[in-house]
């Protein structure tokens, strides 16, 4: 069964905060409610969320100050970012477009808006949710670096990278990687650049370019992942 959406709602007006909740609960969501931009802003780097609806006019800390925060957070900078306001100053809307923001839905709110909204918004989430999704994979992996070959090992996937453990592949190193995938024919053949190193040889690789085949057997192995009998061999 795939899980629950875990959206984050930011909005110092209790009756908003409470309506979204209850709309978005009933939709079989999770949701963190918060009336306080601060405490936001420090939950942002300690929890991950599929969606984050949040109003731009707020006291301590506007929409738009906490909206940069989350698009520098490690763990939420490409969550879908909603504002749900009242503001209709088109230099505003520039900004928070410009910030990063997703979508927007004007108050006042209501269960009908609040409902046709998540609906609208719920596929970028769950898209967003694989695209950040890591699933383990353990297999041989071929890292050609110049006229260099490296052989190493697969940890784990996700669609804009993987992790390996390889020796002599410093981080900036632009490789091109050749793997398999269980269950399928097709070997992934990407263009890669390590981003990341740890004294253990793992490495972290973000993809660069690869063939809309490869794109496809990727996405469709992670997709398996939240199946409730997938398995990785």
């Amino acid at each position: 069964m795939v899980s629950a959406l875990k959206l984050l709602i930011v909005e110092d007006d209790p009756a908003s905060l409470k309506l979204m909740a209850e709309v978005f609960s009933s939709l079989k969501a999770d949701v963190v409610p918060i009336n306080d931009g601060k405490y936001a802003a420090e939950l942002i780097n300690r929890q991950k969320f599929d969606g984050i609806f949040l109003d731009l006019e707020m006291p301590d800390m506007n929409g738009l100050d906490l909206a940069r925060r989350i698009r520098n957070s490690a763990w939420n900078k490409s969550a879908p970012l909603i504002v749900v306001t009242g503001c209709h100053d088109r230099n505003t809307m520039q900004a928070a477009f410009e910030t990063g923001v997703t979508f927007f839905l004007r108050k006042p709110v209501n269960r009908q808006k609040l409902t046709r909204l998540f609906r609208t918004v719920r596929g970028t989430m769950f898209e967003n949710r694989r695209r950040s999704l890591r699933v383990p994979l353990h297999t041989e992996v071929s890292c050609l670096v110049g006229t260099r070959t490296l052989r190493g090992v697969t940890w784990n996937l996700s669609q804009g990278g993987v992790q390996i453990e390889v020796s002599d592949l410093a981080p900036g190193t632009i490789v091109r990687l050749l793997f398999g995938l269980p269950g399928s024919s097709i070997i992934i053949d990407a263009f890669g650049k390590a981003i990341w190193a740890k004294e253990n040889r793992q490495q972290g690789i973000q993809f660069t370019k690869m063939s809309a085949i490869c794109q496809a057997e990727i996405r469709a192995f992670i997709a398996q992942s939240e199946s409730p009998d997938w398995q990785v061999n």
